[in-house]
């Protein structure tokens, strides 16, 4: 049984999993529609800054978050300014720290299920006199929507699970940005917190082993509508 600080914790852990899968999805798909349908100078500098994120450190990307969208930083007193938006130190840098985590994986399969769908039928579509929006909104988006969702339910399963950026760029706050993996490493460091641990830990292996059930079906989903095809 879950206490209620820990339910707390278990509630924020979605709704910044939740929101940052929301927030990077048009901006992952833009990627990778870019890199999987068009051709352009820079386009393995622009793959290999997109992917980034996976090879750094993650203390090294909370770091760059911290000197970007920190209060004193250029974005983030900017975004303060404009809009009231202020994400040191708060959830919503804790989402935004996840978002970028995830990015990554999300472009990468994103282009994986763009490119599976057949440019023969894009092809056609247009000599047929369909606009390039049509084409895009028929055809490869109803095609490739399964691997979204998969992509989108994997971006969603990495940020619960994002810690390094997260701890760098907003710390560890009980109720504000304290998500499973920084309440599992707080309570490990305390005496007697093992039982805590393993709670916390259980609800993370039960989240975690769902949504790569669903991605895996999803992906498979895609895979049998393109064999149909």
């Amino acid at each position: 049984m879950l206490g209620p600080e820990e339910w707390e914790v278990v509630r924020l852990s979605l709704r910044v999993g939740a929101v940052s899968m929301l927030a990077c999805l048009p901006v992952a798909f833009a990627i990778a529609w870019v890199l999987a349908r068009r051709s352009f100078p820079g386009k393995a500098l622009l793959d290999a800054f997109v992917h980034l994120p996976l090879v750094l450190p993650p203390v090294v990307t909370g770091w760059a978050l911290l000197l970007l969208f920190g209060r004193t930083g250029p974005l983030g007193s900017a975004l303060e300014a404009c809009c009231g938006i202020v994400f040191a130190f708060r959830w919503t840098g804790a989402a935004l720290a996840a978002a970028v985590m995830a990015l990554p994986l999300m472009v990468r399969a994103m282009r994986l299920s763009i490119e599976a769908v057949d440019t023969r039928l894009e092809n056609a579509a247009r000599t047929l006199g369909a606009t390039p929006w049509r084409v895009f909104a028929s055809i490869t988006l109803p095609l490739s929507l399964p691997g979204v969702l998969a992509a989108s339910v994997l971006g969603f399963a990495r940020s619960l699970g994002e810690f390094g950026a997260t701890i760098s760029f907003v710390s560890s706050i009980p109720g504000e940005t304290r998500t499973l993996p920084l309440a599992i490493y707080g309570a490990m460091q305390l005496p007697g917190g093992e039982a805590q641990v393993l709670r916390l830990a259980a609800v993370s292996v039960a989240l975690a082993l769902g949504t790569l059930v669903l991605s895996e079906w999803l992906l498979r989903r895609q895979a049998g509508g393109q064999r149909g095809l």
